[in-house]
């Protein structure tokens, strides 16, 4: 009798302990099997690196009629820098200027070009330019009450443009007022230090400003769908030119199908090719 109970009290203490440690495991298992989500990586591949001039601090990287072009800022602690808009030798790498911004007053930031005019944006003037596209002669000047003016890009109507925050503002180029705002999100969080643009497809592709990673974003809804780690790239550029800064610059010919990115002071500028 003795026995017997002792050996019921054992047998209950094993199904109780048997359960509670069902009961952790399988709290432990759902946990393991629902991670946070993650965006979805975009996969690329170098088709080819051209030189570019390491003097050249990027703030704007496009193509338009076959050219490809930069826009550079000037930082006050690097003083062979200067605020240009030119077109790229892809040979030399050297730039053929077209506009110059007195670097004691202006700080040039993204560009895009739109129905003939070429647009520029200033990174604390809250000023923009307008130049016609051919000569660059200056056709004017637009005022924007974003505090800062980053990148700039175009879906074919509006211009788009960031400004270091995670919004992104939609301007009518006729008389570049506001037409919308964009709230950028990453698995449900503001996507802040959006850079340099550019409209690839139906998407806005977005340089983080200090991340070594592409955003791309849907319009439709603000999210961000997809990421392009370009750290082995920084990595390459950093072992090239010591002085190196961030990656920021993403152009995309859409007549060849090619898409070019570099960073401030890089050595290269790569073709990349990635599914767009």
């Amino acid at each position: 009798m003795h026995h017997s109970s002792k050996g019921t009290s054992l047998l209950l203490f094993v199904l109780i302990l048997t359960t509670y440690t069902g009961c952790t495991n399988t709290s432990r298992k759902e946990a393991a099997a629902a991670p946070a989500p993650s965006t979805p990586a975009i996969y690329y591949t170098v088709v080819k690196s051209y030189t570019h001039d390491t003097s050249l601090f990027t703030e704007g990287l496009l193509v338009y009629n076959g050219q490809l072009f930069e826009s550079t800022g000037s930082p006050s602690d690097i003083a062979e820098t200067e605020s240009l808009v030119g077109i790229i030798d892809s040979t030399t790498g050297k730039m053929d200027r077209k506009i110059t911004l007195d670097r004691s007053k202006y700080f040039g930031e993204g560009i895009v070009f739109l129905k003939d005019k070429l647009y520029q944006l200033t990174y604390k003037n809250q000023t923009g330019f307008i130049y016609d596209a051919k000569s660059f002669k200056l056709l004017g000047q637009f005022k924007y009450t974003n505090k800062e003016g980053w990148g700039l890009t175009t879906n074919g109507t509006e211009l788009i443009m960031s400004d270091g925050t995670s919004t992104l503002t939609f301007l009518n180029p006729d008389d570049q007022k506001p037409v919308k705002t964009l709230s950028v999100t990453e698995q449900g969080n503001a996507r802040d230090n959006l850079n340099e643009l550019e409209y690839i497809n139906g998407f806005i592709y977005a340089n983080v400003w200090t991340k070594d990673y592409i955003v791309k974003i849907d319009p439709a809804t603000g999210n961000v769908v997809g990421k392009i780690d370009l750290s082995s790239l920084a990595e390459h550029a950093r072992n090239k030119n010591r002085g190196s800064d961030v990656l920021n610059g993403i152009a995309y010919d859409a007549t060849a199908d090619k898409i070019y990115i570099t960073g401030k002071l890089w050595a290269d500028i790569y073709l990349i090719d990635f599914p767009h």
